[in-house]
């Protein structure tokens, strides 16, 4: 499969079917899942960094069990919106991952999600270290999932 653009994607989507957000973290891949009327993301889980073949699989039963039929997946561009050496890794991760779960997929940029969703379990939350990074990778996934819902819902 090839990657798509976010309206792209929207274009392809059968009614009622769920997005899932993914935030590609070097050690951990944070899951979150759309609702069926892709208004609101919430976090799912988060699965140890390892290799593509069990993940694939993974993703590929939580998309039957739950009517996924897409991914949007977040990809770190460098702060001044270029596509650096961590993105082109995520893009080209994505691309591997859609061809073998056989679900389209977009890229969206998740540039400070993960600062953004810590500075809220620190200030809102007052959650100790420990607990956050049990939480964050999950927490991006539905930022990241979140931000894309807004944009299909404006268009």
């Amino acid at each position: 499969m090839t990657l798509l653009s976010l309206d792209a994607l929207a274009a392809t989507l059968p009614p009622h079917a769920r997005l899932l957000g993914i935030d590609p973290g070097s050690k951990q891949v944070g899951l979150a899942m759309s609702d069926v009327s892709r208004m609101v993301a919430s976090p799912l889980e988060v699965l140890k960094r390892g290799k593509l073949g069990p993940m694939a699989a993974h993703i590929t039963t939580l998309a039957r069990e739950h009517g996924i039929a897409a991914m949007v997946v977040g990809v770190p561009l460098s702060l001044d919106g270029s596509f650096g050496p961590a993105a082109q890794a995520a893009r080209d991760w994505a691309m591997a991952l859609s061809e073998q779960t056989g679900l389209p997929a977009c890229l969206w940029d998740e540039r400070l999600s993960s600062a953004a969703v810590n500075r809220m379990l620190i200030l809102e939350a007052d959650l100790t270290r420990a607990r956050r990074a049990a939480m964050v990778d999950k927490l991006a996934a539905a930022y990241i999932l979140q931000a894309a819902l807004d944009r299909l819902a404006a268009l």
